[in-house]
């Protein structure tokens, strides 16, 4: 497998400037996001604060990202990250899509600002997953349920019909779900919390309860706490000193990540700073 020397976690503001700075101090960049980059950016109607951008709106602000990654040859590899593990002296990735390995890792991936259901973090890995696709192989003949909070998650849904008997899916967006006739739509159902009954697990909803052998609960975001275990948290936000790092050797953390003020120079500001820690960092272990 490929080893990156610094992967960047997150296509905003504060993702994209780490992965500029690091190209620009020729390190080997891998930028993991969504290629639409910020959808926060995009609906602003208009930024009037970022230096040499006066009053201009998020949709032609997002052209220019566009534009500065095409120059500067970067990719995006479009992949949601799931788990971030310290492994010593490099760092294992687990993306929906796949794994990866990097030397330092910059996470840039936004504010979490999802609540927990009571009893998800009690039974994670133990009936509730956050990746579908990682995780659909301990379900072959069995029962699931999906939360999906944005239409993309439908594809993860109809990837569990291929494995399991029954999936179930629920869709906390208002657009209408469009899957495959095997999975049986639970529109309107709000989930309240999980329940590990014997060797099932309920969710409870406004309406009852729904038991199966899986839950798989797909956001957008992974909260910080579950993203890279032992990382150092405050109120849900990443703990960094002024050169963006984190209680661990070779993670930095940047943008909204690290808490207020939620501006889009000030995340750009950090990744500039995170890239150029990383890019020190992997001077300093060679």
């Amino acid at each position: 497998m490929e080893r990156h020397e610094i992967a960047i976690i997150g296509t905003g503001p504060a993702g994209l400037e780490a992965a500029i700075t690091a190209k620009v101090r020729n390190k080997s960049v891998l930028l993991l996001g969504g290629k639409n980059l910020s959808t926060k950016i995009e609906k602003a109607h208009m930024i009037k604060n970022y230096l040499g951008l006066p009053e201009i709106s998020g949709e032609t602000m997002q052209n220019s990202f566009r534009t500065h990654l095409e120059k500067m040859e970067i990719e995006i590899t479009e992949d949601r990250v799931n788990t971030v593990y310290a492994m010593g002296d490099y760092f294992a990735i687990q993306g929906h899509s796949g794994m990866y390995e990097a030397s330092a890792v910059i996470l840039a991936c936004g504010m979490s600002a999802a609540r927990h259901f009571p009893g998800e973090l009690e039974n994670l890995g133990r009936g509730v997953s956050y990746c579908a696709t990682c995780d659909a192989s301990l379900y072959k003949g069995k029962s699931a349920v999906v939360i999906g909070y944005s239409k993309k998650e439908e594809a993860e849904a109809e990837f569990l019909t291929e494995i399991a008997d029954k999936v179930y899916y629920l869709p906390m967006y208002q657009e209408e779900a469009a899957v495959n006739d095997k999975i049986e739509v639970r529109a309107g159902e709000k989930p309240l919390a999980i329940e590990k009954k014997d060797q099932k697990v309920q969710l409870i909803t406004e309406s009852g309860f729904m038991e199966a052998d899986g839950i798989f609960i797909l956001r957008d975001n992974v909260a910080p706490s579950q993203l890279v275990p032992g990382l150092t948290i405050a109120q849900n936000q990443v703990t960094v000193d002024r050169g963006m790092k984190t209680n661990i050797p070779g993670l930095f953390a940047c943008g909204d990540i690290t808490g207020a003020p939620y501006q889009y120079i000030k995340a750009a500001g950090e990744g500039n700073v995170a890239a150029l820690s990383a890019v020190k960092y992997l001077a300093d272990i060679k």
